[in-house]
């Protein structure tokens, strides 16, 4: 989870959630039970699940990019004034 060049397919969006969720529940238990290094590393994979999240919904995001096409007056080079 922690590396860097992982990048998860999105079909495994699911699993990363589930990842997610546990991470969250083990930091919690390791916060009740005084474990200060676990929770440290714990927290460390949380916020690479959630990058690896955030990832995976910018590459399924479709987005749009203008390319600045210019319009059939700037091509003329003349505006009509009727």
């Amino acid at each position: 989870m922690r590396c860097s060049l992982l990048r998860p397919e999105p079909s495994q969006r699911d699993r990363l959630i589930e990842i997610r969720d546990n991470l969250l529940d083990r930091i919690a238990e390791a916060q009740r039970e005084g474990w200060l290094g676990e929770v440290k590393g714990l927290e460390i994979s949380l916020a690479s699940a959630e990058e690896k999240l955030a990832q995976l919904d910018a590459a399924l995001k479709p987005s749009v990019i203008h390319l600045g096409l210019p319009t059939f007056g700037q091509i003329a080079g003349r505006s009509s004034t009727f």
